[in-house]
């Protein structure tokens, strides 16, 4: 019997796509279905046809709703894929809410393209439409936290509450003797909602990502985002908070309601104009009113922390339009986190060239993304074909990440039972990747290795005897 062989068909030398294939005999298990984000040679890949048929893998298992880790399911249904989708319950409910979304933007942005007549295709197409989503969504399986799942013959599946956002897990993925622990996004220590991520159980070898692998996360300040709303009102202008949907908006919204509160920040208007953030608001809700075991104790009887906002909720175009030149100084909190589509575009089009105006950017901001280029100081910046000069102040917040920093990643897999074969470090840009693979063999002494797109490499099993020389 030969042993399990895993493949990384993404993010491998990037932060996005996350794809991790297991093998064994005849059966196929995908850990994670993300879309590539940012760059766009990264970005043509979620057009490519995965190197092996949809239609062959069993089943996937999803670690949490963010895009980049769900957003290529409806692809590869509609490439033939009609398996199980594995997942926590939460997880469920919110890439419900997550790939209808990212189906409609797709749609919209294709129509908006091929009336424009900006793009390079001609006619624009979407990835994948609703009715892709539509056929995904019953593949879904709910399963329990801590309940191992066969979810294909011979391959048990393990979640473990990862802290990231709702519903996040890590995977132990056991087959034929041999185990492969995939973390998923690892959450921060100091979430202000949910419980850090469970130490991680024994396995052969661990991928575990790496997003913040070269920093540590400074220290919480609040007074940098109260400071950017006080001066951005008083000089009549308006604040853009660009900021995922899932988890994000609920953190901003806290800290918001927190700062206006304590009188921090001046009480002014705060719409979120997002849909998708709207309807994973409600998931939260639920979960808190539920007192959901992956919220901190604190919060588990705190039932109104996410209820008493004063918040407008922005459902139709029409409304989102009029945001887009404000007549009164406000905060708009709206998708996507990195500035990459929605509605957000349309606003930073409208407000970027006003100098009165602030845009907050709230978290990790990948390479090539419109959020990463106004992090590093782009002077203009292009939306819908053309470009638009960058005016307003530019303000990064980091306290909202709730991706553990290199010191949190290397304290959860230090806490390892026993030692694994093989670290593979992943879903990070290459400098950050590369720096926890050396944190990892420097500190804990272990074999840790920046696996290449398309690699393969064996799980569990015993390296083969050395020859021995004759005479």
């Amino acid at each position: 019997m030969t042993s399990p062989v895993l493949t990384f068909l993404g993010a491998a030398g990037t932060v996005t796509g996350s794809r991790f294939l297991i093998e064994h005999d005849e059966t196929r298990v995908l850990v994670d279905c993300g879309l590539y984000q940012g760059l766009a040679n990264l970005r043509r890949r979620n057009w490519e046809t995965l190197p092996i048929d949809a239609a062959s893998i069993d089943a996937v298992v999803v670690t949490h709703a963010h895009l980049d880790h769900c957003g290529y399911l409806p692809k590869l249904v509609r490439d033939g894929f009609g398996g199980r989708i594995v997942c926590t319950e939460d997880t469920a409910e919110l890439a419900t809410i997550v790939l209808r979304d990212s189906a409609r933007l797709q749609e919209e942005d294709a129509a908006y393209a091929n009336d424009v007549g900006f793009s390079k295709h001609h006619p624009a197409l979407p990835l994948y439409d609703a009715g892709d989503v539509e056929k995904t969504l019953p593949l879904l399986e709910r399963v329990e936290f801590l309940q191992p799942t066969e979810v294909a013959p011979g391959v048990v599946v393990t979640l473990q509450p990862a802290g990231h956002i709702l519903g996040s897990a890590t995977a132990l993925v056991e087959v034929d003797g041999a185990s492969a622990l995939f973390s998923g996004d690892l959450g921060r220590t100091g979430h202000p909602l949910l419980r850090p991520p469970t130490d991680p159980p024994a396995a052969d070898v661990v991928v575990v990502e790496s997003t913040y692998g070269d920093r540590r996360h400074p220290p919480r300040d609040p007074q940098v985002l109260a400071g950017a709303v006080r001066r951005t009102v008083g000089r009549g202008g308006s604040v853009l908070i660009p900021a995922f949907a899932v988890d994000r908006t609920e953190l901003v919204i806290l800290e918001l309601t927190r700062l206006m509160h304590a009188g921090e920040i001046p009480r002014v208007p705060i719409f979120v104009d997002s849909p998708m953030a709207l309807a994973a608001l409600a998931v939260y809700r639920r979960a808190v009113r539920q007192e959901s075991v992956q919220l901190r104790d604190e919060v588990r009887g705190a039932h109104g922390i996410l209820e008493d906002t004063d918040l407008h909720a922005i459902r139709d175009a029409t409304a989102s339009q009029r945001l887009n030149r404000p007549t009164v100084p406000c905060i708009i909190i709206s998708a996507s986190g990195m500035a990459t589509g929605g509605r957000v575009v349309h606003h930073l089009a409208q407000q970027l060239p006003d100098p009165r105006n602030c845009v907050v950017l709230t978290g990790y901001q990948a390479v090539g993304t419109r959020g990463r280029q106004l992090q590093e100081g782009a002077r203009q910046v292009k939306m819908h074909g053309r470009y638009v000069p960058v005016r307003a102040e530019i303000v990064d917040v980091q306290d909202f990440s709730v991706h553990a920093d290199a010191d949190e990643m290397v304290r959860w897999i230090g806490r390892m039972p026993t030692p694994p074969d093989n670290v593979y470090v992943v879903h990070g840009e290459p400098h950050a990747a590369a720096t926890l693979a050396a944190r990892i063999d420097d500190e804990l002494g272990w074999c840790a290795v920046v696996p290449r797109y398309g690699e393969r490499v064996r799980v569990g099993g015993t390296l083969p005897a050395p020859a021995v020389p004759q005479g």
